[in-house]
């Protein structure tokens, strides 16, 4: 596999590994949510000229490595994933946005990014050792008790024309 990717006017590498969690790092990113955001993380990667290598949602963070073009910057592509991802589940799921302490904020304010190296190997283990571990561990569903309505039911298909019409922007 060549690791470089090309543009009209330039050959480049820029991976990156971004690592970003939900406000206070509550565990609620799980089940039909879990599907919405890797959907939807993908298609907005895509969108924005980035290849997503590996993308891993576990209940309180999300771990993505990701080849992003030269012209667009990781802050751009983090805050354009977690503003539109966040946008599109309060939208889903309004019981979310009416909890006191998630207010319009669904993702923390910050984010981890590092640049991927000689060591993407080791990397992509440690992503995929993360959701092993998770899996083994005993869910934690107290938190998820006062949405488990909302959450079960799909998102209404009115959220689905936001991300339709970027994506057609973005197409031609």
């Amino acid at each position: 596999m060549n690791r470089y990717k090309k543009l009209s006017h330039v050959i480049y590498y820029h991976n990156y590994h971004i690592v970003w969690t939900p406000k206070y790092r509550y565990r609620v990113l799980e089940g039909v949510l879990k599907d919405l955001l890797d959907n939807d993380i993908r298609m907005l990667c895509e969108w924005k000229g980035a290849e997503v290598l590996e993308l891993s949602i576990q209940r309180d963070h999300v771990h993505m490595i990701v080849s992003v073009p030269p012209r667009v910057s990781i802050s751009e592509l983090t805050g354009t994933v977690k503003g539109k991802t966040a946008i599109k589940i309060f939208k889903s799921y309004p019981a979310l946005k009416k909890k006191p302490y998630w207010g319009n904020h669904f993702w923390s304010r910050g984010y981890c990014s590092s640049t991927i190296g000689l060591d993407e190997e080791k990397i992509r283990k440690y992503i995929q050792y993360q959701e092993d571990k998770s899996n083994k561990k005993k869910p934690n569903n107290s938190i998820l008790a006062s949405f488990r309505g909302q959450l079960l039911k799909p998102p209404s298909q009115k959220v689905d024309y936001l991300f339709a019409s970027w994506y057609r922007k973005a197409a031609k």
